[in-house]
């Protein structure tokens, strides 16, 4: 990825900008181009090292989990990204919180009586955030979120978790890096982007529940998206059947906005002309995979969210779900998707219209 930015000021002529209080407003030429240093090699290299049996399937609470953490944190470290949550002197970029643990039963500390408190084990995990700061809008937050848990070592066996969600957690460090590189060259985003990876969702969505209940470290009322990705790395039956992996679910998109709908069709239609496949979007759905993954506690918020998935498979929650299975060029271009939809949201004038409140 690094040759990308060495080499950007040969393309400068085709990166038209004009002035904008004070800051550059990129052009399309700007994002395509950027939108190029997510590389299936990068990819791979983050996912290889996640779903490694170094991690132990990184399951919520354990040491596999923060030894992921610390990884992520030397990454949004070497990427240059801001801490995002200084109070905590030890680490800045990991928000930690408590979860109880009864059997296979967790929830967070804050969410169980002093009486059953008392007599039941106390866990810390942690979510790990960074973030770009923005312009002339830099009060304004766009966060892309994943999870990193997985479901840790059961019967003996590891389960590695790559596509659930080594897959999202990877392609987040790289359309991290990618908008650092484009900040670098002078590209920096209006709004600012922060780039939240949560644990405990294997087990009831506790990571991202406690960064929008409990603890928010940016404004809700000044987050304008949440762009959540779990499980981009594979190909279901229904596109396998059609040998196509050219595609992507989107769901919940038009749920809190149908304005965010129109701006993602319309920057898939410019760039990466994904099929954008809205089978789980639909409420009757019997998996009602929309309350199913960390974007939801931010529409619980009237935040406008897409998730982005790539379907279900036979390695789902298997010790079978590893690297080698990906399919990285798949997940390269579905990551450069949600970098330009990410480029686009911050950038533009307006922030998004709420006009739906209805999420079913």
């Amino acid at each position: 990825m690094k040759f990308f930015y060495c080499f950007w000021f040969l393309f400068l002529p085709a990166l038209v900008f004009s002035q904008n209080s004070g800051q550059a407003v990129v052009s399309d030429t700007a994002a395509a181009y950027f939108s190029k240093t997510i590389t299936e090699k990068d990819l791979q290299k983050h996912l290889f090292k996640l779903a490694s049996a170094e991690m132990e399937g990184r399951k919520t609470a354990t040491k596999g989990q923060k030894k992921a953490a610390l990884y992520l944190t030397n990454e949004m470290k070497r990427i240059g990204l801001k801490p995002a949550n200084p109070k905590n002197k030890k680490n800045p970029y990991l928000q930690p919180f408590k979860v109880v643990i009864s059997g296979w039963f967790y929830s967070l500390h804050g969410g169980v009586t002093e009486n059953n408190r008392e007599k039941l084990p106390i866990a810390e995990t942690e979510n790990v955030v960074g973030w770009i700061e923005g312009t002339d809008k830099k009060d304004e937050y766009i966060i892309i979120s994943g999870h990193y848990d997985h479901e840790g070592v059961q019967g003996g066996k590891i389960y590695f978790g790559a596509d659930d969600n080594g897959s999202g957690t990877s392609t987040i460090l790289e359309i991290a890096e990618a908008f650092m590189l484009a900040q670098k060259a002078g590209f920096s985003p209006r709004r600012s982007i922060v780039f939240l990876l949560v644990s405990a969702e294997e087990v009831g969505l506790l990571g991202s529940r406690y960064y929008a209940d409990f603890e928010p470290l940016f404004p809700l009322e000044k987050t304008i998206v949440d762009l959540n990705i779990d499980m981009i790395g594979r190909i279901d039956k229904t596109y396998e059947k059609k040998k196509n992996e050219n595609y992507v679910y989107l769901i919940g998109s038009d749920k809190v906005s149908t304005e965010l709908d129109s701006l993602q069709k319309a920057v898939n239609d410019k760039y990466t002309k994904i099929i954008l496949d809205y089978t789980y979007n639909d409420p009757s759905h019997p998996e009602m995979l929309y309350y199913r993954s960390d974007h939801y506690n931010f529409a619980k918020k009237n935040i406008p969210i897409i998730f982005y998935f790539s379907g279900l498979h036979a390695d789902y929650h298997q010790p079978t779900d590893t690297p080698e299975k990906i399919r990285y060029a798949k997940m390269s271009k579905i990551g450069q998707l949600i970098f330009l939809t990410a480029w686009e949201l911050a950038n533009k004038e307006q922030r998004l219209r709420i006009d739906k409140t209805d999420r079913n």
